[in-house]
């Protein structure tokens, strides 16, 4: 899946981050590469994140969560699950949002709903952004493979990413995966978003080559293809 009818290009797209750690400085660090500006928030205040706007130079600036939310033509949204409610809701109304969240209990503490498998941890920020298009992205990669394996349009290692949700959202989506040097893998609806979660065969250790030795792996080149095979390979 590439592109769509309303493909965003960077000279006219801000993508906005709420939540700038890991997941979130590294797609920023890769939307800039790519050309787009950015707008970063977190928890901590917009004068905590002055050494990564430093570092991304003038296409970034600092915001709090709701200034980037109503600045934010894409929005990222990168926090614990335990906070997010947190994530402002009318400034993301009729916006694109990226969830790259994931459920871990001993963090976010237990969400019933989640631990019988009735709703996904996306549907959740879906449920809380009634208004708001989710899109589940970016979950199932570390970082560090995340910002290694960028490649430009065509190239033979190109890696894919799997993204989950509505039609038209996934459309814009894979159009800006494709900017910053993704394929996307459709692994249809929000629902679905369990396939590639924490616990199936499309997390984590893809990326890595499915070695013993992730935290030291440079990142694996792994096509639509690979993608494809481990999401559908996921079972409940």
């Amino acid at each position: 899946m590439r592109g769509g009818t309303r493909k965003l290009t960077p000279r006219m797209t801000t993508v906005a981050f709420i939540g700038s750690g890991h997941i979130g400085g590294t797609v920023a660090r890769l939307a800039v590469a790519a050309g787009y500006d950015v707008v970063l928030s977190n928890s901590r205040g917009p004068e905590t994140l002055q050494e990564l706007v430093d570092e991304l130079g003038p296409k970034a600036r600092a915001a709090t969560a709701a200034e980037a939310a109503a600045a934010g033509d894409f929005v990222i949204v990168s926090v614990p699950l335990g906070a997010y409610r947190k994530v402002p809701v009318e400034p993301l109304a009729g916006k694109v949002v990226l969830d790259t969240n994931n459920y871990y209990p001993d963090r976010d503490g237990v969400f019933p709903e989640l631990e019988a498998g009735s709703t996904t941890s996306s549907e959740l920020l879906q449920e809380h952004l009634p208004s708001s298009r989710v899109v589940k992205v970016f979950n199932n990669i570390f970082y560090v493979h995340l910002r290694a394996l960028p490649r430009p349009a065509g190239a033979a290692d190109r890696s894919a990413l799997a993204i989950a949700g509505d039609a038209d959202a996934k459309a814009q989506v894979a159009a800006f995966l494709d900017a910053i040097g993704y394929d996307a893998v459709d692994a249809g609806t929000l629902a679905d978003g369990w396939r590639y979660q924490p616990g199936t065969p499309a997390y984590g250790g893809l990326y890595a080559g499915d070695t013993e030795n992730f935290w030291e792996s440079p990142g694996v080149p792994t096509g639509a293809a690979a993608v494809q095979a481990k999401v559908d390979a996921a079972q409940r």
